[in-house]
């Protein structure tokens, strides 16, 4: 009897997933721990290990399906023996809950991607005044040749250009539709109410519509939820900086060759000192009417990826060296931007800390990252004046906003806890008593 390969949960809160690639086809020979799939989930792409050995006998999803279910039935597996006869009449116990539009056999080109406009820098093509279709491989290849894909004639489904257009190419250009003239905005009453800014009164062709990807799809709802759910509130303070700039000068001229210490490092560390420091605000609300009084200080700091923010952990921050906290981070910063990240290494946290200094951005509030009780927004450090023993003087100072969480930090507690971290950033040598 067949064995039924499921959607795994790659996380504890996964309910669904997009079955980003398959690295076998149907008749490929699998052994356990092969790596057979790629699944797509809110913050990472994963690879799938076969768990068992066989052929296999049919790939129910198609690489590029979203929306799968966890525990839907992706594929078939044939054990030593059988052949695809003993697939006939045979139930899945699941079923995805989103099918592709059209299934084909794994092992050809790439099915067309769902029709909807993409942004990009190509020029129009020759058909229509539409943008130029192509499949990722015709693009890469063409962008490899040096070839402009407006003037390739595309055999694919709807005039896509495929792998065999750029390889059939000679040179010549097929001249291209000349572009339409701009056109000035439609009354209201002349806009299809099926556009999707309609209400807005905004026309279908004053605009490109692009599919959000899974990361920002997930992240909006968890932001939306987050910023209306919960009775959040800031907290501002300035820091000067003068202090720790020449507490990093010295840590790095003594550091171990390859280690460098930023800023940041050292606001993640007094961060974990501070939720030590100030245990209440170190919580998070329980749906039930409980809270959760955490035992670690796990800081989690915002890296920017293509397609939206994820959130790496530097466990116990409160309890590691300047280098070992410097050598984590950029090991998580490298691996989040390649998607490579382990669940573990991402979900949890007890704060969260983002820094848009290095943007030149002052100051700023960010969104709660639940469960956590708080987050803390850090801007640029620049030169301003201030006044010291009634004379003015200049200094770095650099702007920090924690937004808490009103049902585990009060506005009390949260002043203690800023209070805390900017003894550190002021002082930093009382990190190390």
């Amino acid at each position: 009897m067949p064995i039924e390969i499921l959607m795994p949960a790659l996380s504890p809160t996964m309910e669904e997933g997009n079955l980003s690639k398959w690295n076998v086809k149907e008749g490929d020979t699998v052994e356990s721990g092969m790596i057979i799939a790629e699944i797509e989930t809110d913050k990472a792409t994963m690879e799938v290990e076969a768990v068992d050995e066989g052929v296999i006998g049919k790939i129910l999803v198609a690489e590029g399906t979203e929306g799968v279910k966890v525990n839907a039935v992706i594929a078939l597996l044939l054990e030593e023996g059988e052949d695809k006869s003993a697939m006939d009449g045979f139930e899945t116990g699941a079923a995805p809950s989103a099918a592709p539009e059209k299934a084909e056999p794994a092992h050809k080109e790439p099915a067309p991607a769902p029709q909807t406009v993409t942004k990009t820098s190509t020029s129009p093509s020759h058909k229509g005044g539409d943008r130029v279709k192509a499949s990722p491989l015709a693009r890469r290849m063409a962008e490899q040749a040096g070839i402009d894909l407006s003037a390739v004639t595309g055999s694919g489904p709807n005039g896509r250009i495929v792998k065999r257009d750029i390889e059939r190419f000679d040179g010549k250009a097929v001249p291209a539709a000349a572009s339409p003239p701009a056109s000035a905005p439609k009354p209201a009453a002349e806009i299809s109410q099926d556009a999707p800014l309609a209400r807005y009164g905004i026309a279908a062709d004053r605009y490109d519509v692009e599919k959000a990807d899974n990361i920002t799809k997930i992240s909006a709802k968890r932001l939306t939820d987050s910023f209306r759910d919960i009775p959040h509130f800031p907290l501002t303070v300035d820091c000067e900086l003068d202090a720790l700039l020449a507490f990093r000068k010295q840590v790095n001229d003594r550091a171990p060759e390859g280690v460098k210490i930023s800023v940041n490092d050292i606001l993640i560390k007094a961060s974990g000192l501070a939720l030590k420091r100030v245990p209440a605000a170190n919580a998070s609300w329980i749906e039930d009417g409980r809270i959760a009084r955490h035992k670690h200080a796990d800081v989690s700091v915002a890296v920017a990826i293509e397609g939206g923010l994820i959130t790496p952990i530097i466990f116990d921050a409160d309890a590691k060296g300047l280098a070992q906290i410097s050598s984590e981070m950029k090991d998580l910063a490298s691996r989040a931007k390649e998607r490579k990240l382990k669940p573990e290494e991402f979900q949890g946290g007890t704060f969260s800390l983002s820094n848009l200094g290095m943007m030149g951005i002052k100051s700023f509030a960010s969104i709660i990252n639940p469960p956590q009780g708080m987050i803390m927004s850090v801007g640029a450090g620049e030169e301003r004046p201030v006044v010291r023993d009634g004379a003015l003087a200049k200094a770095t100072v650099m702007t920090i906003t924690v937004t808490c969480d009103h049902r585990v930090v009060d506005g009390a507690t949260g002043a203690k806890w800023i209070s805390a971290f900017k003894g550190f950033v002021e002082d930093p040598m009382t990190m190390l008593m």
